[in-house]
This record gives C-alpha cells, sequence and structure tokens, in this order.
C-alpha cells in the first residue's frame, strides 16, 4: 500500500473511531430555539464606521450586519446594494466585532482574522520538535492522530500574543510545520427581511434511495420539516446545539413540511456541529476533526457553509479526501469581490457555489472565488426556523446545500453539467436546482 493510501486509510478508520463515540444523537432530541424568530439582542455595542462606506444601512442595519451569531438566515437589507468597497469593510467590522466580544477566547491574527488566543497548530511534527517547542514553553493541549496528518495544538507560554508566539515556535524547532487555529463563519446575515421577486414554488429533482449527506456547520433543532428525516448529529465543539443556520441549512438539504421540501428530501443526513453554541469556535482544527468523522460516513457530499481564510492543516486534510474522490461542497461567502477570497471553497477538490435571487441573477454581495463551479438559488427563499415556522433567507450559506444535494444525486459535477440553467453575473457554469427554491408566501417566511 502507498504512503498516500496508507494515510487515507488512518485517516477514514480515526473518523469511524469518533463516529463510535457519540454517533446516536438526534435532531428531535436537541431542544428547539425560541419560536417566532431569533430577535436581534436589545443591547448591541455600538458599530464605529469610518467614513461614509457604509452610509446607506441604517444603525439597526449596521448593528445587524457586524453581529456576529450562528443564528443568522440572511444578508441584511440593503447589504446586497452595497459598493466593493463597503461590503469589505463591512466584513472587517464583523470581524472585529467577533473578537471584541469574546476576548478570552480570541485575538487578532494574520489580516485581522479572529484566531484562537495563544493556540498554534504543529502539524505532522517529530518527537525531536515537540520536545524543542515544549523547551521553548509551549504545552501540548490536545493531539489528533488522523492517519498521516498529525495535529498538534499547542498552547504558547504566559500571555504572549499569537504572532510572537508563532516566531517563538519558528526559532524553537526550524522545519516545523506549524499555523493558527482561525475561525470560520457560517456564509450568512443578520435575520431581516429579504426584498425581491419571487417565484412559484416547484418541488426539486427526486433524490435517489440510499443517499447520504453530512453538513459541517452549527447543531439542528427541532422543527416539523425535519421529524420524518434521518439525521445524526455530532459535536466537534462539546456537545451539539441548535443554532438557526444549521436548522436553516439542513431544512433545505431534508426538510419536507407541506409546501415545502428539501432538495435531498429521503437523503440520510449527517450533522458536524462545530461551534458548541459558541460563535467563538469553529475552528480550523475543529473541521479538520469533522472531516474525518464525515469521511467515516462515506457520504455521497459534504455541504459546507462556511468561509475563513486558508490553513495548512485544513488544506492538507481537504487534500486528502479529494485524493479519495469525497465530494465536497462549500461557499465562497457574502463579503463581496473585494473581500479575501475565502476557504474551503477555494481549494482545490472542493466545489465552490455562489447564490443566485428569483430571477437568476448572481447576487451582488457573493464572495470572490479562486474557481467558481456552480451557483444555485440563494435569495427570495424560505428555509426553516429553530421551533416553527419559516424565514426569508439570503446568502452563499443556503445555495451550497443546493448543489451538494445534487452532487449527491447525480454523483459528479460533469453529470450537474447536464441540468444547468442559464443566468446573469458570475455564476460559474451554470444554476444548478434551479426549481428548488420554495417561494416564501406559501409557507408565511417572516
Amino acid at each position: 500500500m502507498s504512503r498516500r493510501s496508507s494515510a487515507l486509510a488512518a485517516l477514514l478508520m480515526a473518523g469511524a473511531a469518533l463516529a463510535a463515540a457519540g454517533s446516536a444523537a438526534r435532531a428531535q432530541l436537541l431542544p428547539s430555539l425560541p419560536v417566532g424568530g431569533l430577535p436581534l439582542p436589545s443591547a448591541v455595542r455600538n458599530v464605529t464606521v469610518v467614513g461614509d462606506l457604509l452610509a446607506p444601512l441604517s444603525p439597526a442595519q449596521r448593528q445587524a450586519a457586524t453581529l456576529p451569531s450562528l443564528d443568522r438566515l440572511g444578508v441584511a437589507q440593503g447589504v446586497g446594494e452595497l459598493g466593493q468597497a463597503s461590503l469589505a469593510e463591512l466584513r472587517k467590522l464583523r470581524l472585529g466585532e467577533l473578537i471584541r466580544a469574546n476576548p478570552a477566547q480570541l485575538e487578532s491574527g494574520p489580516d485581522g482574522v479572529p484566531v484562537r488566543r495563544g493556540v498554534l497548530i504543529a502539524i505532522d511534527p517529530t518527537d525531536a520538535q515537540l520536545r524543542s517547542v515544549a523547551a521553548a514553553g509551549f504545552t501540548v493541549e490536545r493531539r489528533d492522530d488522523l492517519g498521516g496528518l498529525v495535529s498538534v495544538t499547542l498552547r504558547a507560554p504566559g500571555r504572549l500574543s499569537g504572532k510572537a508566539a508563532m516566531k517563538r515556535l519558528k526559532a524553537a524547532a526550524p522545519g516545523l510545520a506549524a499555523d493558527y487555529d482561525p475561525i470560520y463563519e457560517p456564509a450568512g446575515g443578520a435575520l431581516l427581511p429579504v426584498a425581491g421577486a419571487v417565484l412559484a414554488g416547484a418541488s426539486p429533482p427526486p433524490m435517489p434511495a440510499g443517499r447520504s449527506i453530512v453538513m459541517i456547520d452549527g447543531g439542528v433543532a427541532a422543527h416539523a420539516s425535519l421529524k420524518n428525516a434521518a439525521i445524526v448529529q455530532q459535536g466537534f465543539a462539546g456537545p451539539a446545539k441548535a443554532t438557526g443556520h444549521g436548522t436553516a441549512v439542513a431544512s433545505l438539504l431534508v426538510g419536507r413540511d407541506g409546501a415545502f421540501r428539501g432538495a435531498a428530501d429521503g437523503a440520510r443526513l449527517y450533522v458536524a456541529d462545530i461551534y458548541g453554541g459558541s460563535p467563538a469556535a469553529g475552528s480550523a482544527s475543529a473541521i479538520v476533526r469533522a472531516l474525518a468523522w464525515a469521511a467515516s460516513k462515506q457520504p455521497d457530499a459534504i455541504s459546507i457553509s462556511l468561509v475563513g481564510p486558508s490553513n495548512l492543516l485544513l488544506q492538507r486534510a481537504v487534500a486528502i479526501l479529494a485524493r479519495r474522490g469525497v465530494r465536497m461542497v462549500a461557499a465562497v461567502g457574502n463579503d463581496g469581490p473585494a473581500a479575501p477570497i475565502q476557504y474551503p471553497a477555494a481549494y482545490d477538490g472542493v466545489t465552490a457555489v455562489t447564490a443566485v435571487d428569483a430571477r437568476d441573477r448572481a447576487l451582488p454581495e457573493a464572495g470572490r472565488a479562486a474557481r467558481l463551479d456552480f451557483a444555485a438559488p440563494g435569495a427570495d427563499m424560505a428555509a426553516a426556523l429553530p421551533g416553527r415556522g419559516y424565514a426569508k433567507v439570503r446568502g452563499t450559506s443556503f445555495a451550497t446545500p443546493l448543489v451538494a444535494a445534487r452532487l449527491a444525486a447525480t454523483g459528479s459535477t460533469q453529470a450537474l453539467d447536464r441540468e444547468l440553467s442559464r443566468g446573469s453575473g458570475k455564476i460559474g457554469r451554470g444554476i444548478v436546482c434551479r426549481t428548488c427554491r420554495t417561494d416564501p408566501r406559501i409557507v408565511g417566511a417572516k
């Protein structure tokens, strides 16, 4: 067996071990979140805007668009009309707010990206390198042996900043592959009404029997559309906890409730919760552990509605799964073309997804892509609210599960090419699952 093959086999075995540790939790056993919507907190930290870039937004819209939350179900009204520079500024404000709201857990990393405070990840370290970094004051927080991809989480000594800790680590163990542990966000915005035309609801294409999909996101709450779905949840940042974002994405995959129907209705859904209810979680290392668990399920597709920076550990994990033929689908984000390219969508082996509105136009706030594969409906549509009811959603987060569903059904991106629809703007090779949008009016979406 080749070194690559043995590494992959060990990775899958590690995922299977994680699965055995507690994969029996089901969506209907999780508590429902408050019924009737997910209101913003009454006391929201004021956002200071430099210049007039965000002048088109009202103060409430600025707060909603910058508030870190796992319960976002759409891009704030008005954000889609902002210019590229304004969207990029909005991203900086939002990431800065996430750091300010969680000072004990997060700090600013390269380019202002939130990273876990005082934590570095060593990749495939030798015993000699670990002895050297220990002598430099670093302690091992955890070790994950994923088979040919060993991840060692190191805690920096004292109150060293991440940047200072990286400098010390490199000096202590030259040649050691290491990176920060950045935080990845749900690729969605704040829960506010969405303007725009809607289309009549139509049934998505059928899902062949026996298919399975993994979504890496927040936890999924109980909902009428999910009561008959086969859902297994596993937490990777503590116990799985219900979130608005995760519930919405799950409903777009396997939901079924009257006129509402997900694009993968009938498939088995595995949910890897990388947040545990905290927006300060969702780290690269948690995603990698979730990917190992996901691979052990031998899914027909993995849906990832998350965005963040490039990371060496995540890049290597994605490469291993891509060589195995595991199909991964990820969102390009909603920070506009002036923002940095987002990952994991930009990695080779991942299908990159953007979103279109009801008129088949690319969303103006959709992120820039290193390589854009497909678009799918991501606006003027409904998704489940935790507990009961539906919300209008907008963002590339909600296009991603639709592409994942069709990829799971057809088996390849080449097969998807045969069912594409045309649209306008940057939509990659075309629009997938055009009939998968549920008109918000049909289900009384708020």
